[in-house]
């Protein structure tokens, strides 16, 4: 049995489809989401997400958001994603090797914060595409 996710990022929306499974890495911990899931919201943290749409896997790297799952529909709030075959690998290794520089430095203007989220953010995307670069 399928239902109906939307994935929403602020520049677009990604995915507009029915599917089989979600599988998604929640301040809850993972979840796998079928239809007729009980109703939830949770924050989605930087990790990998995956879904099954016709019988085939799709995996993404995203940055974090919002999940929500309500009867009729799952609806996903996210900040970035990128499905496996669309990540940068080189563009991903550049923004970590910036990133530990900007906090080697510290600087007056360094935002430590901001510094380890980007280290986060692109471990992450590396991660996903060295990961399921074989499937």
């Amino acid at each position: 049995m399928t239902f109906p996710l939307r994935i929403i990022t602020p520049k677009q929306t990604i995915f507009d489809g029915n599917i089989d499974l979600l599988n998604i890495m929640t301040s809850a911990g993972q979840m796998g989401i079928l239809a007729n899931h009980t109703p939830l919201l949770s924050v989605v943290t930087v990790s990998e997400l995956h879904l099954i749409e016709n019988k085939q896997t799709v995996f993404y790297a995203t940055s974090g958001g919002v999940l929500s799952v309500q009867r009729d529909q799952v609806v996903l709030l996210l900040d970035t994603i990128e499905r496996v075959d669309q990540i940068d690998i080189n563009r991903a290794k550049d923004s970590l090797k910036r990133a530990e520089q900007r906090l080697k430095e510290k600087t007056e203007k360094l935002d430590e914060m901001r510094a380890k989220a980007a280290i986060t953010r692109a471990l992450n995307r590396i991660a996903v595409k060295e990961k399921y670069t074989e499937i």
